[in-house]
């Protein structure tokens, strides 16, 4: 099992790679330039989407029982968190509940959560040491390293990306960088 999330994890980060523009890798340098590089492109990207997507398509959802729009930008911002928590830094008490992504639903709050989650992941990084990152943690009675958690984060927000990419299309909304426009830093 842990193999094949190993696999994916590489995979979705290869695939990441090729999304980048070379001044997006040449800003990149520095002993963790892959995973940094990747995580802010990602960031800035899942934060585009949120903003682009019009508060009253919040609640929009493509079917019954499938998540609404909060519901997966929630989603996304809580299993940030979680992923993280395996680490070690702690998840937020509210979003410890399995209904959080059902009752925060407001734009402003949602994409302030999936802000504050991205920049926790930077922060919790940016405080390990090279040796940190081999260091063994459990998840689901699985043994596995923080490393491979920092990529299951990644390859998680790249999947849920995706998604909500659909979703604001179906609602007619461009993705801002396919309509042109150039994403902060």
């Amino acid at each position: 099992m842990f193999r094949r999330l190993l696999l994916i994890a590489l995979l979705c980060s290869a695939c990441a790679v090729h999304a980048q523009t070379p001044a997006d890798m040449a800003a990149n340098e520095g002993i963790w330039q892959g995973y940094d590089g990747e995580l802010r492109y990602a960031s800035r990207l899942l934060i585009s989407i949120a903003d682009a997507i019009p508060a009253e398509k919040y609640n929009w959802r493509p079917g019954p029982g499938v998540r609404s729009v909060s519901e997966v930008i929630m989603h996304i911002a809580q299993s940030n968190y979680y992923l993280l928590s395996v680490t070690g830094p702690k998840m937020p008490p509210e979003l410890e509940s399995n209904d959080a992504e059902k009752k925060i639903v407001s734009k402003v709050e949602v994409v302030g959560y999936l802000r504050r989650s991205l920049d926790a992941i930077k922060t919790a990084r940016a405080q390990l040491k090279p040796g940190d990152l081999q260091r063994k943690v459990k998840i689901y009675g699985e043994t596995v390293d923080v490393d491979g958690m920092y990529l299951r984060i990644l390859c998680h927000d790249n999947e849920h990306m995706g998604q909500l990419i659909a979703y604001a299309r179906v609602n007619g909304v461009v993705p801002p960088w396919s309509a042109g426009v150039v994403l902060p830093k």
